[in-house]
């Protein structure tokens, strides 16, 4: 959604219920200056237009323009009506910028929702409403998580589209409706980079679109100030049906009004692998991020390879209270949290901690716990801006004494087949993933607080002799940064 105006604004929760989050003009700016064509005649789409900011920002920037269009038309969805009025009069202030420029322009507004409208368009069905192809598109989408039994993701799916989130379906539906070479500017959440649940939007965005700039935030929170976003925020430009460049842009800045934006020509490949089964989109740019993607592109195995196995804790606490105990009895083995990482190794238990340290152990609760053994944990969510994307530790039941052990499931373990690990292998693999080229590797196509099992499985990794070789030399895989890179460094690549 756009910028704040002079006109009354929905509520923050009101706000957040439809998954809005409000655009500053200076990033709305920006993303008008992303679009490559001179058009003769402009037929924008801005769906989820808010007060029409993102419009505006496009239209300013034509009607400035050494080359102008003849023509501007903007159809704008918004489905607050109590956006619609200041709406209107921002496509006013338009139409007299284009007044002054010497462009015609029109403007459309539809207070409906933009998927229940354009659904039946992007199916084709024979009485949807005439709607003509557009050859560009601006947006902002709101940014919500679909139940996968609600009405709206079964419309989705009756146009061939499968996603979890409100944003891609919305980037779904405006690709359909664009006309070959139609140009698409939109700012989202980095989260359809990678992972499993935009696995199938990923897949069609980049067949049919061709990829020309992705341009990151550097901080969570000073682009949307104004919103508790959680995630890195990416605006991204693309071409329909265009083929695909032998190079794209990654930009960045720090999202601050004014701040200074860095660019980097990437080749394609590296920003998307065509050997990537997954389809993962890499922001890879920068002396750093280079000799990152280049060190881990030197690894060759697959965690099948090195017969090791992640997984995601089974103890989801809140289904499990009956079983959980404070503090540990006979009868109950270890739960380990997030709360019980000290260093490289788990400290157990928390005494005075507010999460529980034990979980009962009987035949109800078996399927939930591990056989004792060392495993290598990892958090699946970090702080909000902390140091580390990975952040991994090590279970060992040398020193908690237990036949199980459950792993809360905020937490991902390495194991094989169900059991621990050699404590060499364990504490080489603890340190890999704990490495600093690890963590630029993985930011690059990784941009929210969550680590999946799934991201885990997508990196290659050093061969099991070389992490047992590094295991013996590392006694605590949480020992001083700067060391334990000189040891990764000197072993593994």
């Amino acid at each position: 959604m756009e910028d704040e105006r002079t006109f009354v604004m929905p509520s923050q929760d009101k706000r957040h219920e439809l998954g809005q989050f409000l655009t500053p003009r200076p990033v709305a700016d920006f993303m008008a200056t992303l679009f490559e064509a001179r058009w003769q005649e402009l037929d924008l789409l801005d769906a989820g237009a808010g007060q029409g900011a993102l419009s505006a920002a496009l239209v300013r920037w034509l009607c400035a323009a050494r080359h102008k269009p003849k023509r501007i038309s903007v159809t704008a969805y918004e489905l607050d009506k109590t956006l619609i009025e200041s709406l209107h009069a921002t496509l006013h202030e338009c139409e007299q910028d284009c007044e002054r420029a010497g462009v015609r322009f029109s403007a459309t507004v539809l207070n409906e929702d933009f998927i229940e409208a354009a659904v039946p368009i992007a199916r084709g069905d024979l009485f949807a409403s005439h709607q003509p192809r557009f050859n560009a598109a601006i947006v902002n989408p709101p940014y919500r998580k679909i139940r996968s039994d609600s009405s709206t993701r079964a419309l989705l799916r009756s146009a061939g589209i499968e996603t979890s989130n409100l944003y891609t379906g919305f980037v779904a539906l405006i690709i359909k409706l664009l006309a070959d070479r139609g140009e698409l500017v939109a700012i989202t959440p980095r989260s359809f980079c990678n992972g499993p649940y935009f696995k199938p939007f990923r897949a069609d965005f980049l067949k049919t679109m061709s990829l020309r700039r992705l341009h990151v935030f550097e901080s969570r929170s000073t682009a949307f100030s104004r919103d508790a976003v959680l995630q890195e925020n990416i605006i991204v430009h693309a071409v329909k049906g265009a083929s695909k460049p032998e190079r794209v842009i990654i930009s960045s800045n720090s999202g601050a009004p004014g701040s200074p934006v860095t660019e980097h020509q990437v080749a394609y490949c590296d920003v998307v692998s065509p050997t990537d089964t997954q389809q993962f989109i890499h922001l890879a740019g920068g002396v750093e991020q280079d000799s990152a993607r280049s060190a881990m592109g030197q690894l060759s195995a697959s965690l099948a390879d090195l017969d090791i196995s992640v997984s995601t804790g089974r103890v989801v606490d809140f289904r499990a209270k009956e079983f959980l105990r404070q503090l540990p009895a006979r009868d109950t083995a270890p739960l380990i949290y997030p709360c019980h990482f000290n260093g490289g190794f788990v400290h157990w238990p928390k005494e005075k901690g507010r999460k529980p340290n034990a979980i009962a152990s009987n035949e109800r609760t078996r399927e939930l716990l591990v056989p004792a053994g060392v495993y290598v944990l990892v958090k699946r969510f970090t702080a909000k801006e902390e140091r580390k994307r990975i952040v991994a530790c090590i279970y060992d039941s040398h020193h908690i004494h237990a036949t199980f052990v459950g792993f809360e499931n905020h937490l991902n373990y390495f194991h094989v087949k169900g059991h621990g690990l050699p404590m060499p292998l364990a504490r080489g693999l603890a340190a890999f993933l704990n490495s600093s080229v690890v963590d630029r590797y993985f930011r690059q196509f990784n941009g929210h607080t969550q680590v999946n099992a799934t991201d885990l499985r997508s990196l290659n990794y050093p061969t099991k002799a070389d992490l047992e070789k590094l295991g013996r030399k590392i006694a605590d895989p949480g020992m001083p940064q700067a060391a334990l890179d000189a040891l990764v460094e000197e072993d593994l690549f």
